[in-house]
């Protein structure tokens, strides 16, 4: 063989190499990427409540456990966590414990926009994220912007979803990594 055919099989063979290793990257995701992604995904989810719900992840499997009101709840919180890039298992631990009677607290969407806002401004990782609230429809909170971080971004859905009157948060930020 010549020197130049040998060139362009090590070429490939690096090619392939790179490209092999991106499988590999994106299927052994870390941890704690998967864990942030799951719980993202169920907050930002209708159907879904994370008030009582918690997310770990060790080695790729996903363990969701905690409270939910409905077998229905059960079963789409672990449809959603089987979506997540990186979860290669799920430990499916919640219990079904029908919430109690409880009386909704009525707020404007206006008060809760503010209450959100104010919030955001407060938590120092939020307030500087690029997380806006786009707007409030009927308790269900929209979030708009870029962010660098996904952490920031975890961070926001929670604040959010923490507000009084916050029947969900959905979401339409853009994760988008420095280079």
């Amino acid at each position: 063989m010549n020197k130049g055919h040998l060139s362009r099989i090590a070429c490939t063979t690096a090619v392939i190499l790179v490209g092999a290793a991106g499988i590999v990257k994106a299927a052994d995701a870390p941890d704690a990427w998967v864990t942030m992604k799951t719980k993202v995904s169920l907050m930002t989810t209708e159907g879904v409540s994370t008030r009582d719900l918690n997310v770990d992840t060790v080695n790729g499997v996903v363990t969701l456990h905690g409270k939910v009101a409905t077998e229905a709840e059960k079963a789409k919180a672990e449809s959603i966590t089987r979506g997540i890039e990186g979860a290669k298992a799920i430990k499916n631990l919640l219990q079904v414990v029908p919430s109690a009677q409880r009386a909704v607290v009525e707020r404007s969407d206006d008060s809760i926009k503010e209450s959100v806002e104010a919030a955001f401004t407060a938590n120092r990782r939020v307030n500087t994220s690029g997380v806006k609230v786009a707007s409030v429809n009927k308790g269900v909170v929209l979030l708009s912007g870029k962010t660098k971080s996904f952490e920031a971004y975890l961070e926001s859905v929670e604040v959010a979803d923490a507000v009084r009157g916050v029947r969900r948060v959905s979401t339409e930020v853009e994760v988008v990594p420095a280079s």
